[in-house]
């Protein structure tokens, strides 16, 4: 970059106040302050798109990394519930009936039993709430607020009355 000390800062600032003349110089001054503000704004705002559409390829490649994982994973457990299956079918096969006495009785327990449905749980939805629950006309007697009010709706509410009115 262009290295700027004090020195050349003076330089400059009297060749301008030279070519420029002590009544517009201010002026000049802050146009071209101004038009830096705008130009290190504008740069890094074109640094900030850039960084924002290098982060969003970042995420679209993360996230086709992840859905592969899924897919992998899911692939897996196809396989793997199919693997179960087939030997779940390939253990149970020898037990239609045509087995050891062991087995039979085994066999004779499991087959009758079902297991008995669950019990109703009354769904307690909002159950503190409801027990906590004020009754409007208490609220009211008692001098709740029920609503927010504005600090001008306050101050008319509470300012103390005139004597005469």
């Amino acid at each position: 970059m262009i290295d700027l000390g004090i020195s050349k800062m003076a330089l400059i600032g009297a060749v301008a106040l030279i070519v420029i003349g002590p009544e517009k110089l201010p002026r000049v001054a802050r146009t071209v302050g101004t038009l830096l503000g705008k130009a290190q704004r504008y740069v890094s705002d074109v640094k900030a798109e850039v960084n924002r559409a290098m982060d969003l390829d970042e995420l679209k490649k993360m996230k086709e990394s992840v859905e592969e994982a899924g897919r992998e994973v899911e692939k897996g457990i196809y396989t793997t519930k199919a693997d179960f299956e087939k030997d779940w079918s390939d253990a149970t096969a020898g037990l239609d009936g045509s087995g050891s006495s062991s087995a039979d009785s085994a066999n004779s327990i499991g087959n009758g039993w079902t297991p008995p449905p669950p019990e109703y749980r009354h769904p307690a939805k909002n159950w503190r709430l409801k027990r906590g629950a004020t009754p409007q006309w208490y609220k009211a007697r008692q001098g709740v607020r029920r609503q927010v009010q504005s600090g001008a709706a306050r101050v008319a509410r509470y300012r103390p009355r005139k004597p005469g009115a």
